[in-house]
């Protein structure tokens, strides 16, 4: 139930917070900008955003919003025996198609969110039909994620609140009223929904590894020129078809205790909870999904009995709540970005603690 990998010896001040904070608003702001708002040097937001990242496991990443990137997700659930479990989550996070890799209940069930395009039929996925094979493998459901109440684009409250008002409305881009991208030539945008191109994918690919990678390494992935990478990515923000997110050890915010939250509620009951469990400043996702539980909630606590607060008080006084199962999360390996390829040395895959949420 507590993070698997935290950081102990690093601790936030207010200026970490506050770049954590700007970072959640606006993932690809300058640090001349950022610095501006915080009131602090542009060299020291720089090396706080460096030490973040070496230190506290913080990643900006770079995100497709499924509906509008012509995607589906499926949370996945799989139990295993203990001597499987470990091996097989480490192969998961190695797959191109997966995000949100969890151990859960014991470290004997992982919980992961599989992406495929729209309208695949989710049998002939590599990974839905080959996991059943894997020896080990006691139990595997799937659960196609219909809509989220909370998370993807709308950051964990406990991640904010470092900044006020006014220094929120500084780092804010503004809202797109008319399309500034090009619709016709190099970097064009295409007309239907979904419809993202080779290069888009490759941009994408490169964003999900870190969402702050400079235009030229960026135009290098894509075979664009810088130019058409920054119409390309300021298209796709305004279209809502690409967003930022940060990844940080939950636990250097206060938390040592993780559980999901499976829960069943009457469909006409659907809508009015999970909106009203989307304003719990405990959960970081809300999501309705199919199965014998139509929601499925990630609850973040500060320690076990601030969790069992939350589910007695809270959650416990919402009478149309018909079951609860609550499956506390033992480590994250990976959330929401792509995980970056090994080094050439050999390093090994370094699990990630915390943040990421799945989107849409």
């Amino acid at each position: 139930m507590t993070s698997g990998s935290a950081r102990n010896s690093y601790t936030l001040d207010d200026i970490d917070r506050g770049l954590i904070h700007a970072l959640h608003l606006d993932g690809r702001a300058p640090f001349s900008r950022i610095a501006a708002v915080l009131g602090v040097s542009t060299q020291t937001v720089a090396r706080r955003y460096q030490r973040l990242r070496s230190e506290a496991g913080l990643r900006v990443v770079g995100l497709p919003d499924p509906h509008r990137a012509g995607q589906t997700q499926w949370l996945v659930r799989i139990a295993a025996t203990p001597a499987t479990a470990q091996t097989l989550a480490r192969s998961l996070v190695r797959r191109p198609d997966t995000s949100w890799v969890k151990l859960t209940s014991g470290g004997t069930e992982i919980v992961t969110v599989v992406h495929a395009p729209r309208g695949a039929d989710p049998s002939g996925s590599m990974l839905l039909r080959d996991i059943p094979r894997t020896a080990g493998i006691t139990a595997v459901s799937a659960h196609l994620l219909l809509h989220t109440y909370l998370g993807g684009p709308t950051a964990w409250r406990g991640r904010l609140g470092a900044l006020s008002e006014e220094q929120q409305r500084q780092l804010t881009p503004p809202p797109a009223t008319s399309p500034s991208y090009e619709t016709q030539g190099e970097g064009a945008l295409p007309r239907a929904e979904g419809a993202l191109t080779q290069a888009d994918r490759a941009l994408l690919d490169a964003l999900s590894q870190d969402g702050r990678t400079g235009h030229a390494e960026l135009a290098a992935a894509t075979g664009w020129s810088p130019a058409t990478v920054a119409r390309r990515l300021g298209g796709l923000r305004e279209r809502g078809t690409l967003f930022f997110d940060v990844e940080i050890d939950a636990a250097l915010l206060g938390v040592t205790t993780q559980a999901l939250l499976w829960i069943a509620v009457p469909p006409a009951r659907l809508d009015g909870i999970a909106t009203a469990l989307a304003r719990h400043a405990e959960l970081a996702v809300v999501a309705a999904t199919t199965g014998a539980t139509n929601l499925v909630a990630h609850a973040l606590c500060p320690d076990p009995a601030a969790l069992h607060h939350y589910l007695t008080r809270r959650l416990g006084s919402l009478d149309a709540i018909r079951t609860l199962e609550t499956a506390p999360v033992l480590h994250t390996l990976k959330a929401a970005g792509t995980f970056p390829p090994p080094a050439r040395s050999g390093t090994p895959l370094r699990a990630r603690s915390g943040g990421g949420t799945p989107t849409g």
